[in-house]
C-alpha cells in the first residue's frame, strides 16, 4: 500500500512542474495579449486537474516561472538606466536603483503570480465540469449500468 501511495505521489509531482512549464511557456508567448498569465495558469491548471486547489498551487507556480524573462528585462532596464545617471553621490543613486529595482520585480511577480493563480483555479473547474481528465474516467467507468440479465430460454 505505501509503495502504492508513494508511487502515485511521483506521478504527481511529475506532472506539477511539466504542467507549471508548459503555463508558463504560454504566458510568455502570449505576453502580447492582455492578462495573458491567465491564459498561461489556466492551461498549467487543465493540464494539471487534480482540483481546483491543485490548479491553484500550479498555476501560481506557472507565474513564478513565467516571471522569470520580466524580472530579467527589468533587471536590464534599471541596468541600462543606472548607466545613464551621473549623480555626485553614486551610492546613493545604486541604493535608489536597487530599491526601486526590488519593488518592481516584487510587483511583477506578485501580479504575474497572482493572475495565473487565477487562471490555474479557472483551468481546474473547467476541466471538472467538462467531464476531462482522469478522475472523470474513472467515475464514469464506475457508474456504468449493468446489461440487463437476458434468459436464454426465451
Amino acid at each position: 500500500m505505501d509503495t502504492e501511495s508513494s508511487e502515485t505521489k511521483t506521478r504527481t509531482e511529475l506532472r506539477f512542474w511539466p504542467s507549471a512549464l508548459l503555463g508558463a511557456v504560454v504566458s510568455v508567448v502570449t505576453s502580447f495579449v492582455p492578462l495573458s498569465p491567465v491564459l498561461g495558469g489556466g492551461v498549467a491548471g487543465y493540464l494539471y486537474g487534480r482540483s481546483r486547489t491543485e490548479g491553484l498551487r500550479v498555476g501560481a507556480a506557472s507565474g513564478v516561472l513565467a516571471a522569470i524573462p520580466v524580472v530579467v528585462v527589468v533587471a536590464l532596464l534599471f541596468g541600462g538606466l543606472s548607466l545613464f545617471t551621473i549623480v555626485e553621490d553614486a551610492a546613493g543613486a545604486a541604493a535608489l536603483f536597487v530599491g526601486l529595482f526590488l519593488v518592481a520585480t516584487g510587483v511583477v511577480v506578485v501580479l504575474v503570480a497572482g493572475l495565473s493563480a487565477l487562471g490555474g483555479y479557472l483551468g481546474a473547474y473547467v476541466r471538472e465540469t467538462s467531464g476531462g481528465g482522469d478522475n472523470a474516467r474513472r467515475e464514469g467507468a464506475g457508474r456504468r449500468e449493468k446489461e440487463p440479465d437476458v434468459d436464454p430460454t426465451i
